[in-house]
């Protein structure tokens, strides 16, 4: 028997490509040849915009193109409608005519980083669009209605060519894309959990963690646009926020029971029953049959719950601790049970769940007011100095300067400090020059007329599209398309005139460079800046969650909580190991949160004198984290808190009911856990 020969080394690495990503690149170069051909036959003056939009509209996942294309459409009907107001009114004042543009952009950017949903795409092409439309003619603003309608043409031709071969061709499906990340989330999050549970606690790096949060919040901005993937997806959305809510809780649920074993090591030997649960649980996460796993699921939380009220019955604060561990690892093993059937619904299988009130609506995102303010300012800022460096430059060029300015501006505006990201930027651009330079000068002097100019192309924009379909490279995409297109200038007859390529490079160079000075100038505040900020607004928020008489619901506040702590993880994971920050995770919060909803919860059923204390003590998590966000450092609580946290352990085990006595017990022996620092353990012993 013959053994055939081993493949070529080129067919190895043309079998590594995703066909996923090829599909990718094929639609968008088919969206590109459509939108070409029509800017030629209807004779649009600048057909590279077009193209160029193109590329800027397409996503690597069409489930979310379709409402970004609404958004981005009327962002361009705002921005022309901008354009046409104020620079024929203020033409014959140049200062006010650049201050109000300014402005104008200023406040799209601030409503753009604000909203942090698909629909921030339309505040941000409503300041893009305006800047592109206005700055070429502010010194002749006499033909501004023309170029006006001109250019809303080549976006929207682009924009619906896009659209329309995407839809078509489905490069990525929105529903396997929910089910694969759901699936993966699941498998992190059991990585995490038998981490937590283990003694060592492996795989509970920060940045697992940081991932994993950015999994959920991005699970729920996928869900928003699922039923404009495809019609019937209404109901999966619905399964996707309760699958969302159930993940939020993983995260604080997993490292609450971390914490408790750091709390528990040292003392006398784990109870023989709770050292069993933990090692049976551990085993039932790495379980792979689904229907053994959802019957041993059942007897772990059955026995959990069994020693928590057997644990709780008694006062000292070792047998607290441990009643706590396993109240939380119930809770832990449940929610896990319920994210694994809600994953298998997602895929089609039937999965008997209970569903909850309220999970068709989006979980709330954080939001950086601050940050939103200071981009927008900067943003502001930045198209003055632009303009003022092209006046007194008098730069024939000056005005593509300060759009290229404006592109690069826009696209990183929700950075803190987008300065390395433009570099990059840059590099990109400087790099795909010569590529742009051998088909303006050798390629397309060779080519006649549309068909040939396609086939032309292909090479060139099918490879950077494949580069855009790849996560981890996309992000220098959009300046190789943008250099080799606007280089190219695709008019109706072909001159290659070299001075007006290199002045077009020039143009382009200068405004990345100008955006970079300017970036620096204004942007550049750094993570550790931004993440001490945000942690203090989470203390502020914890405050106002003691203080509040309502309450809240449980999955809408965690989810937000996680959202916000993936935000502060994000910063903390660059900046330094031993930043003090890194004690300021957040993680300890969410769980401090979630204790004070509880405590919320049982102060609405308790009367006299239980409730004053549990408000007492309510009243003093609220002003230790007042004093905390004022002083922007973790001020260790005082001794008024640990005297009303005793009094409140001892009213709440005088309650009647056995379920909130035991739920309200255990977010007080949470807030105390959470709040006493896990080594040196000082030996607290509760009055009955």
């Amino acid at each position: 028997m013959s053994v055939p020969a081993p493949a070529p080394a080129w067919h190895h690495r043309f079998l590594l490509c995703d066909p996923h990503k090829i599909l990718f690149s094929l639609s968008s170069y088919l969206a590109c040849v459509i939108t070409l051909g029509i800017a030629f036959a209807a004779e649009l003056p600048r057909p590279w915009w077009a193209i160029l939009t193109v590329y800027v509209t397409a996503q690597p996942m069409s489930g979310a193109l379709r409402p970004k294309v609404s958004y981005r459409l009327i962002g361009i009907v705002l921005g022309a409608i901008a354009s046409i107001l104020l620079v024929p009114n203020l033409q014959n004042s140049p200062e006010l005519l650049v201050l109000s543009l300014a402005a104008w952009t200023g406040i799209c950017i601030y409503l753009a980083v604000s909203d942090r949903t698909p629909r921030a795409f339309l505040f941000q092409m409503a300041g893009f669009s305006a800047a592109v439309i206005s700055f070429p003619y502010l010194d002749d603003p006499g033909n501004i209605f023309t170029t006006t309608i001109s250019r809303v043409e080549e976006m929207t031709v682009a924009i619906v060519a896009v659209t329309l071969v995407h839809s078509v061709m489905r490069p990525w499906n929105v529903r396997e894309i929910i089910q694969e990340r759901a699936r993966s989330f699941l498998r992190d999050a059991k990585e995490w959990a038998d981490g937590a549970l283990d003694a060592q606690h492996k795989n509970l790096s920060n940045s697992r963690r940081q991932r994993i949060a950015a999994d959920v919040t991005e699970l729920g901005i996928v869900a928003i646009h699922l039923p404009y993937d495809m019609p019937g997806l209404t109901k999966t959305r619905t399964l996707v926020y309760a699958l969302q809510r159930r993940l939020a809780s993983l995260i604080p649920l997993a490292s609450a029971v971390a914490h408790r074993l750091d709390l528990l090591s040292g003392k006398e030997p784990a109870d023989k029953d709770l050292a069993a649960l933990i090692d049976e649980t551990r085993g039932w996460l790495r379980e792979s049959d689904r229907q053994l796993t959802e019957e041993n699921a059942d007897k772990l939380i059955a026995r959990a719950r069994s020693l928590a009220r057997k644990s709780s019955a008694r006062s000292d604060w070792s047998a607290l601790i441990a009643a706590s561990l396993a109240e939380r690892l119930a809770e832990f093993i449940e929610t896990v049970r319920d994210a694994e059937a809600l994953v298998m619904a997602i895929d089609g299988t039937p999965a008997h769940i209970a569903m909850e009130n309220g999970i068709e609506k989006p979980q709330p995102l954080a939001q950086d007011r601050a940050l939103a303010v200071l981009a927008g300012a900067a943003m502001a800022a930045a198209i003055v100095l632009y303009c003022l460096i092209w006046i007194l430059l008098a730069w024939p060029a000056g005005s593509a300067t300060a759009a290229f300015a404006a592109l690069v501006t826009c696209s990183f505006a929700a950075q803190e400090d987008p300065a390395p990201a433009i570099r990059r930027y840059l590099l990109a651009t400087l790099a795909t020059f010569p590529i742009a330079a051998i088909y303006m000068f050798v390629v397309l002097p060779c080519v006649d007329g549309y068909a040939m100019l396609s086939l032309a192309l292909a090479p060139a924009l099918i490879g950077i599209g494949y580069i855009q379909a790849d996560p981890a490279r996309s992000a220098i995409a959009l300046p190789m398309f943008s250099c080799l297109i606007v280089g190219l200038g695709f008019v109706d007859s072909f001159q290659p005139d070299f001075a007006s390529f290199v002045n077009t490079g020039i143009a382009q160079v200068m405004g990345i460079v100008v955006t970079i000075a300017v970036t620096r100038l204004f942007r550049s505040v750094g993570a550790e800046w931004t993440a001490r900020r945000m942690v203090r607004r989470q203390w502020g928020e914890l405050e106002a969650l003691a203080n509040a008489r309502s309450e809240p619901d449980f999955g809408s506040w965690t989810a937000h909580a996680l959202d916000h702590t993936g935000q502060i993880a994000a910063r903390i994971a660059v900046t330094g190991e031993g930043d003090e920050d890194h004690a300021a995770d957040g993680l300890s919060d969410i769980r401090i949160g979630r204790n004070i909803l509880h405590l919320r919860r049982a102060a609405a059923f308790a009367h006299g004198k239980i409730e004053r204390s549990i408000e007492a003590l309510l009243a003093e998590v609220a002003q230790l984290f007042r004093r905390r966000r004022l002083d922007g450092d973790m001020a260790p609580p005082r001794d008024s808190f640990w005297s009303a946290l005793d009094s409140a352990i001892a009213a709440i085990q005088t309650m009647e009911d056995n379920s909130i006595r035991h739920q309200a017990l255990l977010a007080a022996v949470g807030i105390r856990c959470n709040l006493l620092p896990p080594t040196p353990f000082t030996e607290r012993v509760i009055a009955a």
